[in-house]
């Protein structure tokens, strides 16, 4: 009995069940480990992509967004990946040519081919939105529309992409697209944050989009728009001024100035030097001024710069009416605007004109703005030629009246104040991508906002890697005591004997 027993302690192996339990402890850690591995494994990316081309008044631009393929429901960020700036005027102006108009966009076209990959070029959504332009050539001429709408037509469905129309834009819809992506880029639809107002100007029309919160829509339901995104709801003041954008704004000034027909005209917001001839005809060739067309006038007149911002101030307000007002409150031409609240983005022509003008730092006093730019006025064309060599001349004679402009829309129209100026915030991007009305739009088309937020995922990422080497830390431990205790008694054993 007692070499048996001498035996049995000299045995240096364990029992059967220490030795199951050992290797399930084992099996255990592997597979722990394997599948940390693999869930942490680098895979490629895959996207998916979709297109806008926004047909403003001035010009074409095409915009490309990406966004995780794996991601498609509601849960994948949309970025921007690539822009193409149509070469040529927007497609209004071939409305006497409208095969041109889908010519134009080949090139812009081609560019997209070779960004979007092969495979997923059949998938991608392809879109073009019309803006102020086609709403003014509409009015006056729907037949000449409707030909450059079928050129363009015809030139997107022979592209390899899923073409998905063509159509006019309300000025409603671009005012609430551009708040859209404007928060949607800053994040804070998601996040349910204060949300950001929309400033967007444009050649013919300008918008703005907001929440202020003692607007309900009941007393101007026609501005009213309302969303339910990511679980959150939203009602939007929001108005579109036809022929309040800049370029239509210069017509509606020229033309107050020549009600009488006058061969010379002394404009004071054009610098002192600046002389050209231009036709009434061009002047003229607008719904937005070819009401208040004088009868008679000659072919021609000299247009002539004076170069003084505070009178150029003054013409700019005589576009404005700001006499009449049915409601509580209004903003000009009797349009109702409740109180402007929380901070604003500016962007399109507020920004590149800003931009030109150095004057985008509205930390800067509303005074000092409006020293700067009178400056800038008084300063000769010749001297401001000189200046920017590489700038095109009909723009740079235009940036004394669109900074006057828009400092007198936003103050006089809008109603900043010299306290409010500074909640304005001139932008071109946000987080690289184009501020506008593009990709709200292209949002809104594929359902990528969702209207309640979307479940969290039961274990996220970092939770799911903490449990892992708990587990981990726990079955070493676990393995090290069941060591222990198979070899420890034996060793104490051992030394008894001895």
């Amino acid at each position: 009995m007692s070499a048996q027993r001498e035996m049995k302690e000299k045995n240096p192996w364990p029992t059967p069940v220490t030795i199951i339990i050992i290797v399930i402890g084992v099996i255990a850690i592997v597979a722990l480990v394997t599948v940390a591995v693999l869930q942490n494994k680098p895979v490629p990316q895959k996207y998916k992509y979709g297109i806008v081309l926004d047909a403003g008044s001035s010009h074409t631009a095409l915009y490309i967004y990406q966004w995780p393929a794996e991601k498609d429901n509601n849960t994948g960020r949309v970025e921007q990946t690539h822009s193409c700036k149509v070469k040529g005027k927007g497609i209004s102006s071939y409305a006497s040519e409208p095969w041109k108009a889908g010519e134009s966009l080949k090139e812009c076209m081609g560019e997209a081919e070779e960004t979007v990959p092969k495979e997923r070029a059949h998938e991608t959504p392809l879109y073009l939105g019309a803006t102020a332009g086609m709403r003014l050539l509409d009015i006056v001429n729907s037949s000449a529309s409707k030909n450059v709408f079928q050129a363009v037509e015809n030139a997107l469905r022979s592209s390899p992409f899923s073409y998905q129309g063509a159509r006019i834009l309300s000025g409603q819809e671009e005012g609430a697209f551009g708040w859209v992506t404007v928060n949607y880029l800053d994040d804070r639809l998601k996040q349910g944050l204060k949300t950001t107002g929309a400033l967007d100007l444009g050649g013919a029309s300008t918008q703005i989009s907001f929440i202020s919160d003692d607007f309900d829509g009941s007393e101007s339901p026609i501005n009213s728009v309302n969303f339910r995104l990511y679980g959150n709801d939203y009602n939007l003041y929001t108005h579109s001024f036809l022929c309040y954008g800049k370029d239509q704004a210069l017509k509606m000034v020229v033309a107050n100035h020549t009600q009488s027909g006058a061969t010379t005209v002394l404009d004071p917001c054009f610098h002192s030097g600046y002389n050209e001839t231009k036709n009434y005809s061009v002047l003229y060739d607008s719904p937005c001024v070819s009401g208040r067309k004088p009868q008679e006038v000659p072919e021609k007149f000299d247009h002539i710069g004076k170069g003084n911002f505070q009178e150029c101030q003054e013409v700019v307000k005589s576009v404005f009416n700001f006499t009449s007002c049915k409601y509580s409150r209004c903003s000009f031409n009797g349009v109702f605007q409740p109180l402007l609240q929380g901070p604003f983005g500016a962007f399109s022509a507020y920004y590149f004109v800003m931009n030109f003008l150095n004057l985008t730092d509205t930390s800067m006093p509303l005074e000092t703005v409006k020293e700067k730019l009178s400056q800038y006025c008084a300063t000769s064309w010749d001297k401001i030629k000189i200046q920017h060599p590489t700038v095109n001349v009909k723009y740079l004679a235009e940036y004394c009246f669109s900074g006057t402009y828009i400092l007198t829309l936003l103050t006089e129209g809008y109603d900043f104040t010299a306290v409010t100026y500074s909640n304005i915030k001139f932008i071109k991007k946000i987080k690289g991508s184009d501020a506008g009305w593009t990709l709200g739009y292209m949002l809104n088309l594929t359902n990528m906002i969702p209207a309640e937020a979307p479940d969290s995922p039961p274990l996220p990422h970092a939770g799911y890697v903490s449990i892992v080497t708990i587990m981990t830390i726990l079955l070493i431990g676990l393995l090290l005591l069941l060591a222990l205790r198979i070899f420890w008694p034996r060793c104490s054993k051992k030394t008894q004997i001895v």
